[in-house]
């Protein structure tokens, strides 16, 4: 019963570190809202299985790099600063990835969708496909998440 509480509750850190740190995923193009957790974390004894005691051991575990003063709680605070950190290195990818002419800042002309990714974006939010986006099509996407299926173009699956 004990373990069974503990597992629970290590779950429930982990699922609520994570709801954090995809709340300030958003992200370029907004599509990268996993755990930034690899296979390879989970699989702690690399037997390329991942068991419940991994997932739970690797969710204690960040925890208590979470909890930044020990008391076994995780306040306002420490959600913030790992979700801060967590942004921050996110940030960095993305000005490394799009960073076209490598001074280490985004220009309006690096941070526009690319090719056929603008024109995916439109037809999506371009629902009766008439070339233009009306006020029903923008509430509807505002209602929606503004960034729900952006980088999908009709008839994705991805």
């Amino acid at each position: 019963m004990i373990r069974a509480v503990i597992l629970s509750g290590a779950m429930v850190a982990a699922a609520a570190l994570t709801a954090g740190e995809a709340e300030a995923k958003g992200g370029f193009g907004g599509k990268h809202h996993r755990a930034n957790v690899t296979f390879e974390q989970l699989d702690a004894n690399g037997d390329g299985q991942v068991t419940k005691e991994e997932m739970a051991a690797h969710a204690t575990a960040h925890f208590g790099e979470v909890d930044t003063d020990g008391d076994g709680k995780l306040s306002a605070e420490e959600l913030t600063a790992a979700t801060e950190a967590n942004r921050a290195k996110r940030i960095a990818k993305m000005i490394e990835r799009h960073d076209e002419n490598g001074d280490g800042m985004l220009d309006q002309a690096e941070m526009m969708p690319k090719g056929d990714r603008a024109e995916r974006m439109f037809a999506r939010l371009d629902a009766n496909e008439d070339g233009m986006i009306s006020a029903e099509e923008f509430a509807k996407m505002e209602r929606h998440g503004h960034r729900k299926g952006m980088g999908k173009g009709k008839g994705d699956n991805n």
